[in-house]
C-alpha cells in the first residue's frame, strides 16, 4: 500500500511532467508574432485591438485581413513573417489603403471603419 507521502511526491512529479510537456508543445500566439514583426507599441490601437486585428470581435470568425493571412499560411498553424509580408500589399478590408500602410498608421487592416485619417501616414493605393 502506498503511503500518502509517496503518493504526494508521485502526484507532484506527474503534474510537473504534464506541465512541462504542455509548455514545450505550446505555439507562440499569432498576435505576438504580428506585434513583434511590426514593432507594435504597447499603447497603440493595434495592440489594443489584440485579436481583433484578424478576428471579428473575440469570435473565432476571421475578418478580411485574417482571411488573407489564413490563405497566405496555406494550411500552416503558425504565423510567420513571410505570411505577414505576403499580405502587406493587399487591401484586405477594401478601404483604399494597403494593409502595410494601415499598420504603419496604426489602423486595423481588417476593419473597413478603421483607416488612416487625412493626416495619417498611409497613402492611397
Amino acid at each position: 500500500m502506498m503511503t500518502s507521502k509517496l503518493f504526494c511526491k508521485l502526484l507532484c512529479a506527474v503534474s510537473g511532467l504534464v506541465l512541462l510537456s504542455a509548455t514545450a508543445l505550446a505555439l507562440p500566439p499569432m498576435g505576438q508574432v504580428f506585434t513583434t514583426h511590426y514593432k507594435v507599441g504597447a499603447k497603440s490601437a493595434l495592440k489594443k485591438a489584440d485579436c481583433g486585428v484578424c478576428h471579428i470581435g473575440r469570435q473565432p470568425k476571421l475578418n478580411p485581413y485574417g482571411e488573407d493571412l489564413k490563405a497566405a499560411l496555406n494550411g500552416a498553424k503558425e504565423l510567420t513573417a513571410d505570411a505577414l509580408k505576403q499580405v502587406e500589399s493587399k487591401d484586405s478590408d477594401k478601404d483604399g489603403f494597403k494593409n502595410l500602410d494601415e499598420i504603419k498608421a496604426d489602423t486595423n487592416p481588417g476593419d473597413l471603419k478603421s483607416k488612416p485619417g487625412k493626416t495619417g501616414k498611409a497613402r492611397k493605393k
